[in-house]
């Protein structure tokens, strides 16, 4: 399906506060995720890597022990395997592309 109206698909909340639509291609997975304040997303790790894109609110972001606090415009890359985890300081609006496909969001 090479084209996908966002409206249509199933929001799914896999942490408190975390929601996304997520699409998935034969080698990656791309999720457009609403981030309530304050939300915690616990320290974590995963075979995929990760693009982090901030395009509204405020997300502080660790990762392997070095903290930053993400506005627009900010990318993050987060390694395989790399521990990681985030706190919502502002609602947000980001957008995460993972590779290889995330099976576990589908």
């Amino acid at each position: 399906m090479p084209f996908i109206e966002l409206s249509d698909l199933k929001l799914k909340e896999p942490a408190p506060g975390f929601k996304a639509a997520f699409v998935h291609s034969e080698l990656m997975t791309v999720a457009r995720w609403t981030v309530d304040r304050e939300a915690v997303l616990p320290e974590h790790t995963h075979i995929h890597e990760q693009i982090v894109n901030v395009i509204e609110g405020v997300f502080e972001l660790t990762i392997a022990g070095e903290t930053r606090v993400l506005s627009r415009g900010w990318v993050a890359v987060i390694p395989s395997n790399a521990v990681h985890s985030g706190r919502a300081l502002t609602d947000c609006f980001i957008i995460d592309i993972f590779s290889p496909v995330r099976e576990d969001y589908r």
